[in-house]
């Protein structure tokens, strides 16, 4: 094995590691002696570290999450190591956030990581995603619903440029996100998802009569 492709499997394993992370669980534990994974939804992520500890550690876990898919994806730049498309260690790190070896393979939704692996490798794609799950927040309410939203709509971005792999990712990572929130789609064609405490989705919820 050439140095190269050790410092690629290096760079994998690294990625992963740093993907698995589980952000969530650490803030709640060392700083609040709680453990999402017992309330809430149990999700280990932004929208329920939100919900259960409060919008200062629901932020911090969101940067954390983006930070981990960011730096994971711009290890060839450290490592000045271009053999592999950088795609492939964010991909790593989504893999470990999804399914992270200090969770019993268990994690999060993978939203921000893929988030943060789209601004290390394409900022005006990260951008143009974060605009809309704002204003689908703001309009609806739902993160869930804001999420699957803004990744569809800048995987169709990626098709007007010329990166195939990209897009591939781009759809791969769009169909696992929703498959993610399988149970968040039955919720919200029932009419009972989450809602987060602002937005329009929530002031008419609460504006509805109850029967």
């Amino acid at each position: 094995m050439n140095s190269e492709m050790f410092q690629v499997i290096l760079m994998l394993v690294l990625a992963y590691l740093l993907g698995a992370i589980p952000s969530g669980v650490w803030i709640g534990k060392g700083f609040f002696h709680i453990d999402i994974r017992r309330h809430g939804s149990g999700n280990i992520g932004t929208t329920n570290t939100y919900r259960v500890l409060g919008p200062i550690a629901g932020t911090i876990v969101m940067a954390m999450d983006i930070s981990k898919g960011a730096v994971a994806t711009l290890l060839p730049v450290f490592f000045g190591n271009f053999t592999v498309n950088a795609l492939v260690f964010g991909l790593a790190a989504i893999l470990g956030h999804t399914y992270s070896i200090f969770d019993h393979f268990k994690g999060g939704k993978a939203v921000a990581t893929s988030a943060g692996m789209i601004l290390a490798y394409r900022p005006t794609f990260f951008f143009i995603a974060a605009g809309i799950w704002i204003l689908i927040i703001l309009l609806t309410s739902m993160v869930s619903l804001a999420s699957m939203v803004a990744f569809t709509i800048t995987t169709i971005a990626t098709f007007f440029i010329n990166d195939l792999f990209l897009s591939i990712l781009a759809i791969i990572l769009t169909v696992f996100i929703f498959y993610r929130h399988r149970t968040n789609i039955h919720r919200i064609l029932n009419g009972t998802e989450s809602m987060v405490p602002f937005g329009l989705g929530n002031y008419l919820r609460k504006r509805r009569p109850s029967n």
